[in-house]
């Protein structure tokens, strides 16, 4: 078998020319397992990984090596760090700091961060903490030094690196403006002196980013709730801007069994969910769960009257509706919003509406709407009918509408095609070459 790094790693990111792990996990529940093992030998990576898993549970760590040393051999670091997971796991530590020293040895840009939090994590943070001294710049590498710090008892050495970028006079206007900007760094700090018991010096610090959201989460938020200073977090939850905030105190609330403190967090009239939707969906989901289904459609309603045609909001009201047993509802509010708009619909509107007519009218009656609108024969239509008819146990039928646009639905026709026990089929399916398209050099988004 021979496998080529470049060509491993654009299999993986685009999902494309290969058996994806969804597949994988179709083919292992029917019972499949020796195909996967056969892949896994022939190039495709997501067969080896599970395969290697399987083998490690049953014991052959031997056999499970040999299935990744191709792909390992290659320098990819999907598979170098996947290795040294697994030898991590078996209790072959010494092995698994090898297999990620090579890579760092060559230079690869993500080796010394796996390195030095595998050489904290088994006895030797001082090594690690040495290492990532040089490398205080770079945004995971220092996350990755606060991690190591707190187990060599080290925190004010890495307070006064952070202390000293916090106090830098550049400032950045979003989150991938350096590697290291100051906002990181008061995060970073910020850690350190919350696990120190500093708590209103974490506080202070966080009070002063420009940017309070990263990854959906706001650390100030969090950080108030792990030590229940609700009334702080109440009042910095009031301050325009912090929807995150709003839905950490409503998150406090509600695991405290406080239902109507956590829904008047969200501010029906005049708070988040009256302009922010998505303070609106939380909102929704927080009713949904203690059983105010009606409330949470209207919460959902309003906003989609606000913001008309905006599609995920409208996916949001049609689901909801579906859940509480009124798909009729969100039909109507769908062919009001179609009304308006002259009768048109576009397809990225109108495909919400099949599950309702299918609860309504049947399954039948669903498709033959589907089929008459303008974009009802392209390929991204062809996906909706068949997960319809595939739902109502009709998978011939689903298969049949998928073949007509293979290359394009391949994931998922060969998903019903397993089910249907036509494996060979299926891996056809997804071994049609993809276009690949030329390498450009990574820049940050």
């Amino acid at each position: 078998m021979a496998v080529d790094s470049a060509d491993l790693d654009y299999r993986a990111r685009t999902r494309s020319g290969c058996i994806p792990p969804g597949v994988v996990s179709r083919l292992l529940h029917h019972g499949h397992a020796a195909v996967v093992e056969e892949w896994a030998g022939r190039g495709e990576w997501f067969c080896a990984l599970v395969w290697a898993r399987l083998l490690g549970e049953r014991g052959r760590q031997a056999d499970a090596l040999e299935v990744l040393a191709p792909y390992t051999a290659t320098g990819w670091w999907t598979a170098v760090e996947a290795t040294a997971e697994l030898l991590e796991g078996w209790g072959r530590i010494e092995e698994a700091i090898e297999t990620v020293r090579a890579r760092m040895a060559v230079g690869h840009p993500r080796a010394l961060e796996a390195y030095t939090q595998l050489l904290a994590r088994h006895g030797r943070a001082v090594e690690a903490f040495t290492m990532l001294l040089p490398h205080a710049d770079d945004r995971a590498l220092a996350t990755a030094l606060v991690d190591v710090a707190a187990v060599v008892g080290r925190d004010e050495e890495a307070a006064a690196l952070l202390a000293a970028r916090v106090e830098a006079d550049h400032r950045c206007d979003g989150p991938w403006c350096c590697d290291l900007d100051p906002d990181t760094a008061i995060g970073l700090l910020a850690t350190i002196r919350e696990r120190q018991g500093h708590i209103d010096e974490a506080i202070a610090l966080l009070s002063n980013r420009q940017i309070t959201s990263v990854n959906g989460r706001d650390q100030l938020a969090d950080l108030l709730a792990r030590h229940g200073r609700i009334e702080e977090l109440r009042a910095y939850a009031a301050t325009d801007g912090h929807e995150e905030a709003v839905q950490r105190l409503a998150e406090l609330l509600e695991e405290r069994g406080d239902v109507e403190g956590a829904i008047a967090a969200y501010g029906q009239t005049g708070g988040p969910a009256a302009w922010n939707p998505n303070s609106a969906y939380q909102l929704a989901q927080l009713l949904a769960r203690h059983g105010r289904g009606d409330e949470a459609i209207a919460v959902m309603r309003a906003q989609a009257d606000a913001h008309q045609g905006d599609d995920w909001i409208l996916h949001a009201l049609s689901q909801l509706c579906l859940d509480q047993g009124r798909p009729s509802d969100g039909l109507a509010h769908l062919d009001a919003l179609t009304a308006q708009r002259g009768g048109e619909e576009a397809w990225e509107l109108f495909w919400m509406r099949l599950p309702l007519i299918a609860t309504c009218s049947g399954v039948d009656e669903a498709v033959e709407r589907a089929r008459a609108h303008p974009e009802g024969t392209t390929w991204y239509a062809a996906e909706h009918i068949a997960r319809l008819l595939a739902d109502a146990g009709r998978t011939e039928e689903a298969v049949t509408v998928l073949q007509q646009h293979d290359r394009k639905n391949s994931h998922d026709l060969a998903g019903y095609l397993i089910d249907l026990g036509r494996i060979n089929e299926a891996l056809t399916a997804l071994q049609r070459p993809h276009p690949q398209t030329p390498a450009t050099k990574a820049t940050r988004p």
